[in-house]
């Protein structure tokens, strides 16, 4: 655990004398302690322990002495004295074993420590200006991965050794210069400090030397992607912040200004040509807005990185050949727009659009379908319980039973039967609304939160607004639930959706066992949850739809509900595609989903059935059949859907906040803020008409409020996310 170190901090700022230690720094000091801090968090090793432990020991030891007095207390100095060449060890480089970071990481981590230390030295910045240039620079190139990973590994570990051996002189340097621990040393050698600072830039300059050569060796041909999920709109972005760059950072390097100003209309021009490709429907082009996509990544961290004009000259010019690189290809397509795209593709390229059109028509396009939204996919939102009806009966019957004693019943079930539709039909159901006093609908999931629970159940159940609910803790919460749900003619339903081991135990208490016919009602993954919270608990294991049920689930999906006696042709491939669902509804919902935004003929429809898996089981989690629905996505829709994920499991999300983080993430095209939001607003209910989101709460106007995602389908989202670099997940 990281220790405190409050008090100490206190110590260390408030100007203290150490005897014996003239120049010792206390901002200094406190710099390499939050150091040690991140670092021996990240890594188990002896020597870190008694580190920490000393670190907490003098923490203490200030706490209970008097901060003014601290001079003269003999105690803590001894320590603090006895503490200070312990740092030396952390002043160079850690070993990557250790740690999480991978080598470039770490090296780059701990010289921008030594630049932290640095800023600490008030009296010295002057002298040291030059060598602090250097260390900024090296982590730009740490920073740069098409130049510090492209080449050979031989020569890349020699560069990255030799800034290493910098790194460590420069921390060795530092120590020497500030830790003087005896008498002997408060006279120092001003020639022998100038001589070891000079004997350091030396090694620098022959670094660079080898990172010049580096650049020139590099392969042009060799991108490093930034991310493979990109959207003509986050190139736009890209683009807008290249020329704001440009116009605030270059103003007086005439040949960097130049060289950045052809390479933006170079890319502007791609992106227009990219974009009448109309890349969706060519999947093989999506690769050439990904690897421009990344130049214009490279460019702009190159540009908003410590680099020098050197450096800058090197590079830029190489951004130029990558793009030479990528413009050969499409200038082929554009001279032959009949030619196959690949030779393993039968179509021709077909749908490429030569003349190019201007941005207020492109704008007014997008706006017309934002007021006129896809029509081919049915909302989810409506109520279609296929194959629910005798289970939803079932348990109704239940819950209305003559039984006064409080019972428990537990739907278990794999992810995607459909337990959550179950639970909220039987939940709106008019007899249960009637026959019940109090109800309460609460989603639960992996990520439990007692308190913000009690609040939703207490909210759910009275006219308590969540804010004022907040403010208290969760006993005072637990006992106000318990006192509204108390008396012997009170009735309450509690549905306690998606639960995981361990949370009846912890809420049990609050619900009062009366008889008078109360119910608790579960939701859950896991056949032994129920058994575990009552030996009376009734469960129930909710069924897999029957192939005729996927069928008919489909055909409602797909063709709005619109009774078709005959559908022809698609008959036996629809029924083929249902039964590969695995009798899941949620992968039924999404395959139909589909089906309804491509060409209702049987030889689109074979392309999704060759899509599909063939051996979906009912053991796995259906991830075949859900990427499919992702693979379908427009560009446009990919990066929107994929930022649910950073959303927390089970909870509603505010429209509001989504659209306006779209935007500022570059997802959406950047007009005035009143046609952004429309357009946002009209890339969320395609997301909801194809079957990938869910409407939580409308607004008085009947417009969404709040949406939200199955929690299989953001765990789809975490794995394409991070497999295709578009995010990470630090800590679920």
């Amino acid at each position: 655990m990281a220790p405190t170190i409050y008090d100490l901090t206190e110590a260390l700022q408030s100007k203290l004398y150490i005897p014996g230690m003239p120049d010792c720094n206390g901002d200094m000091i406190l710099t390499v302690c939050r150091y040690i801090i991140k670092l021996c968090s990240s890594r188990k090793d002896e020597q870190d322990d008694k580190v920490i432990s000393l670190l907490q020991q003098l923490n203490n030891s200030v706490e209970n002495s008097c901060i003014d007095h601290l001079d003269e207390d003999q105690s803590f100095i001894i320590m603090l004295k006895s503490f200070v060449p312990k740092l030396k060890v952390f002043l160079k480089v850690p070993n990557s074993k250790s740690t999480t970071l991978n080598p470039i990481e770490l090296l780059a981590v701990f010289i921008d420590f030594l630049l932290e230390i640095w800023d600490d030295m008030t009296h010295y910045k002057d002298s040291f200006e030059s060598c602090q240039t250097e260390l900024k620079f090296f982590i730009t190139f740490l920073g740069d991965k098409p130049a510090s990973q492209s080449t050979s590994l031989d020569e890349n570990k020699n560069v990255l050794t030799d800034i290493e051996d910098v790194a460590n002189d420069v921390g060795s340097f530092l120590y020497s210069y500030f830790f003087y621990i005896g008498e002997e040393d408060w006279t120092r050698d001003n020639r022998s400090k100038d001589l070891a600072l000079a004997d350091i830039l030396g090694k620098v300059e022959q670094v660079k030397e080898k990172i010049k050569e580096l650049c020139i060796a590099a392969s042009w041909k060799m991108l490093t992607p930034k991310t493979s999920v990109v959207s003509l709109f986050l190139f736009d972005s890209l683009l807008d912040d290249l020329n704001l760059l440009m116009i605030q950072k270059y103003e007086t390097s005439i040949d960097v200004k130049d060289q950045i100003r052809t390479i933006i209309e170079e890319l502007k021009s791609l992106r227009t040509f990219l974009e009448d490709v109309e890349v969706q429907k060519h999947p093989e082009l999506e690769g050439f807005l990904i690897q421009t996509s990344d130049i214009a990544y490279e460019v702009l961290y190159i540009l908003t990185s410590y680099a020098p004009v050197w450096y800058l000259n090197l590079r830029l010019p190489q951004v130029m050949e990558k793009i030479k690189l990528i413009r050969l290809p499409l200038e082929k397509l554009n001279k032959y727009p009949t030619e196959q795209v690949s030779s393993q593709d039968e179509k021709p390229l077909e749908d490429i659009v030569v003349d190019f059109r201007a941005d207020a028509n492109r704008i007014a396009g997008m706006l017309k379908d934002v007021e006129n939204p896809s029509q081919k996919a049915p909302s989810t939102e409506e109520d279609i319980y296929v194959g629910l009806d005798d289970e939803a009966n079932e348990i109704t019957e239940i819950l209305l039973g003559n039984q006064k004693k409080q019972q428990i019943i537990s739907i278990w079930g794999m992810p995607g039967l459909g337990k959550t539709t179950l639970a909220k039909k039987i939940y709106g159901d008019d007899r249960v609304v009637k026959y019940f006093h109090k109800r309460a609908y609460c989603v639960i999931s992996q990520t439990y939160d007692k308190k913000n629970t009690l609040i939703a159940i207490l909210a759910s159940m009275s006219s308590l607004e969540r804010d004022e609910l907040s403010k208290l803790d969760e006993e005072t919460l637990g006992e106000k639930l318990y006192k509204s749900l108390c008396g012997e003619e009170t009735r309450f339903l509690i549905i306690l959706d998606d639960i995981w081991k361990d949370v009846w135990s912890d809420l049990q208490r609050y619900f009062p066992e009366n008889q008078s016919g109360s119910r608790i009602l579960f939701t859950t993954r896991f056949e032994k949850i129920g058994s575990q919270a009552s030996d009376e608990c009734i469960v129930r294991n909710l069924r897999f739809l029957t192939d005729d049920e996927c069928w008919e689930l489909l055909k409602i999906k797909v063709f709005h509900n619109v009774q078709l006696e005959d559908i022809g042709e698609l008959e036996d491939i629809g029924m083929t595609i249902a039964r590969k669902c695995g009798g899941l509804p949620l992968a039924v919902v999404v395959t139909a989903a589909v089906l309804a935004n491509i060409e209702k003929n049987k030889a689109k429809w074979e392309e999704v059935a060759k899509s599909l898996s063939s051996n979906i089981s009912k053991d796995n989690s259906c991830m075949k059949i859900l990427e499919l629905s992702y693979n379908y996505l427009p560009m446009h829709l990919k990066p929107c859907f994929l930022y649910f994920g950073a959303f927390e499991e089970d909870r509603e999300i505010p429209v509001q906040k989504l659209i306006s983080l779209w935007v500022a993430e570059g997802f959406v095209q950047k007009v005035n803020k009143k046609q952004s939001n429309v357009v946002s607003y009209g890339y969320l209910t395609d997301l909801i008409s194809r079957g990938l989101v869910q409407v939580g709460k409308r607004r008085s106007d009947g417009g969404v409020k709040t949406c939200y995602i199955h929690d299989l389908l953001r765990e789809m989202c975490l794995t394409i996310a991070e497999n295709d670099n578009f995010m990470k997940v630090v800590q679920e």
